[in-house]
C-alpha cells in the first residue's frame, strides 16, 4: 500500500510504495467527468453521465428540488452552487473544472463559486448562447460549461472555448476542453458507445445499471497514457480512472440524466463510507 502524507493527515492508495505528494499537488484536484449524448438516441435528446469528484469533508446536499429555485440538482453547502442541474421547463447544464496549476490562477479575492454558473443559468430566461456569452471568465478559476434547452447545447470554457453551439454527438468533457482525448475520456467514450448506447437504442431496461456501472470504473491508466498536466505522477495516477477511490477525496456521487419527448429522469447515486445511496428526481415538462 502507498500511503500519502498531505498536511499531517496520511492517505493511503494502492501503489504498493512510500511516497509524499505535496500541497502543490493537492492544489488541483478539483475534478470531475461527465459523457453527453446529444440528439442520437430516437425520442431521447439528451442522456447525459457524470461523476463529481471533490473532497469528502465538503459538505453536499444530495439530488433533490430546491426549496428556494426551480431546480432539480444536488447543492454544494458550501457555495451554494452546484455541478448539474436542470429544470422542469428543459432547462439544463454540467460544470468540470479546468486543472489548473496554482501559479496561474487568478487573485482568490475577486473570484466567484464555479458552480454559481449552473445555478444561476438554471434560474435565468436566457438562450444558452446569449448566458455563456455575458459570462464574465476572468472571474472564475478554470472551468467548462456545458448549458442547454431540449433544443440547444452550449460549450464554454475560460481556458480556450469560446461559446459554441454543439451538433449532435457524443461528447466527453473531463478537466481539460470538450473532447480532449485524456485516457479516463477515452475510456468513458468507449465504454458508453459500446455499453450504454445500444441498450438504450434497443430499449432494454438495464441500461440504466450499465450506466451507473461505467461510471464505477476504477481502471487506472498506464503511466505511458497520463496526461502531463503539471502535477506530480502519483496524482496524476490517481486521477486517471473514470471513478476516484481515496480516503479523503474521490468521487461523490455519480449522476445519470435523460430528457424524453414527455419528461424527464435524473438519478444520483451517492458513495460514502457506508451503502451507497440512490435518489431518482422525474416529472413531466412544464
Amino acid at each position: 500500500m502507498r500511503r500519502y502524507k498531505h498536511q499531517g493527515l496520511s492517505v493511503r492508495h494502492n501503489y504498493g510504495i512510500l511516497a509524499d505528494i505535496d500541497l502543490f499537488c493537492f492544489g488541483v484536484l478539483f475534478m470531475c467527468i461527465l459523457a453527453l449524448a446529444w440528439h442520437i438516441l430516437p425520442e431521447q435528446p439528451l442522456l447525459l453521465l457524470s461523476n463529481r469528484d471533490e473532497f469528502l469533508h465538503r459538505p453536499t446536499l444530495a439530488l433533490h428540488q430546491w426549496a428556494d429555485a426551480p431546480i432539480v440538482a444536488g447543492r454544494d453547502e458550501q457555495s451554494g452552487g452546484t455541478w448539474l442541474g436542470m429544470t422542469a421547463s428543459g432547462r439544463w447544464a454540467a460544470l468540470t473544472n479546468y486543472r489548473q496549476l496554482p501559479s496561474t490562477k487568478p487573485n482568490a479575492a475577486v473570484l466567484r463559486s464555479r458552480g454559481l454558473l449552473v445555478s444561476e443559468y438554471l434560474n435565468s430566461n436566457l438562450s444558452p448562447l446569449a448566458f455563456a456569452r455575458q459570462i464574465e471568465l476572468l472571474r472564475y478559476e478554470g472551468f467548462s460549461l456545458l448549458i442547454g434547452t431540449r433544443e440547444q447545447a452550449v460549450v464554454v470554457s475560460n481556458f480556450g472555448t469560446a461559446p459554441t453551439i454543439l451538433a449532435s454527438g457524443l461528447y466527453v468533457l473531463s478537466n481539460g476542453l470538450i473532447d480532449e482525448p485524456w485516457p479516463k475520456a477515452e475510456r468513458l467514450r468507449q465504454r458508453v458507445t459500446q455499453e450504454v448506447l445500444p441498450l438504450v437504442t434497443q430499449q432494454q431496461c438495464n441500461w440504466k445499471a450499465a450506466a451507473f456501472d461505467v461510471l464505477t470504473d476504477k481502471r487506472v491508466a498506464e503511466d505511458a497514457q497520463l496526461p502531463q498536466t503539471g502535477i506530480c505522477l502519483e496524482m496524476e495516477r490517481l486521477l486517471s480512472s473514470v471513478f476516484i477511490a481515496s480516503p479523503m477525496y474521490g468521487t461523490r456521487s455519480s449522476t445519470v440524466m435523460t430528457f424524453g419527448t414527455q419528461g424527464y429522469a435524473v438519478s444520483e447515486q451517492t458513495h460514502d463510507d457506508t451503502a451507497m445511496q440512490r435518489v431518482t428526481e422525474s416529472g413531466q415538462w412544464t
